[in-house]
């Protein structure tokens, strides 16, 4: 009788094994496809999906830049032309994709394709060696230089295709310069309230005392 049970138990444990090992096959193999998808792709096409501006910590934008990029997509869309902008500033920023460095018009018809399920718009791609588009006319960028500053590159570019399609985007002050001009404005008013002050003081000392003819 014991032998008996003995067998049996020999018989489950290795269909144990086999149901352990299935278990945890299915579950590599689950985790599998979301770690493939995460470092495949490019990380524009994540961002841009639901977002107008993918921004790299690598482009080293001053954050006037940053805040003037954002108000004027916010404008552009709120304005009837919503657009979307990629900035590249280096391969790693196009993840697995990065055999399209430097090569801004390929790019931009990549990434049209991987947000058609999402965004067919106005696209815009900025890289260092120049600009790529798709849905908008690529000849409102003629003549902007690219290799300098890329914010105010992308600004400009901005700018140029929503003049185009009949929008004219106005660029908001910086914050420094709204804040110079606010300085500027309480130091005048408080230099005429202290011109308006002394007059005032005059006045009331020659109506104290008035001045008397000599002789």
């Amino acid at each position: 009788m014991r032998l008996t049970q003995r067998r049996r138990g020999h018989r489950r444990t290795p269909r144990v094994q086999r149901l352990v090992k299935l278990v945890l096959l299915l579950a590599l193999a689950a985790s599998c496809p979301t770690s493939v998808a995460r470092a495949d792709g490019d990380p524009a096409s994540d961002v841009l999906a639901s977002q107008t501006l993918f921004l790299p910590q690598d482009a080293g934008l001053p954050t006037a830049q940053q805040a003037h990029l954002g108000t004027l997509l916010a404008t552009a869309n709120r304005g009837g032309y919503p657009i979307r902008v990629a900035i590249i500033a280096a391969p790693t920023d196009l993840g697995s994709v990065n055999a399209l460095w430097r090569q801004p018009e390929n790019y931009a018809r990549f990434l049209g394709q991987e947000l058609s399920l999402v965004y067919r718009g106005p696209l815009l791609v900025v890289m260092p060696n120049g600009y790529g588009v798709l849905n908008a006319s690529p000849t409102a960028l003629a003549g902007i230089p690219s290799g300098g500053q890329i914010g105010v590159s992308t600004i400009t570019a901005i700018q140029r295709l929503a003049a185009t399609a009949g929008h004219k985007l106005t660029l908001p002050p910086t914050p420094a310069t709204a804040h110079s001009r606010s300085a500027d404005t309480i130091a005048w008013l408080v230099f005429g309230a202290g011109g308006a002050l002394i007059a005032l003081a005059w006045a009331a000392s020659l109506h104290a005392r008035p001045l008397r003819p000599r002789g």
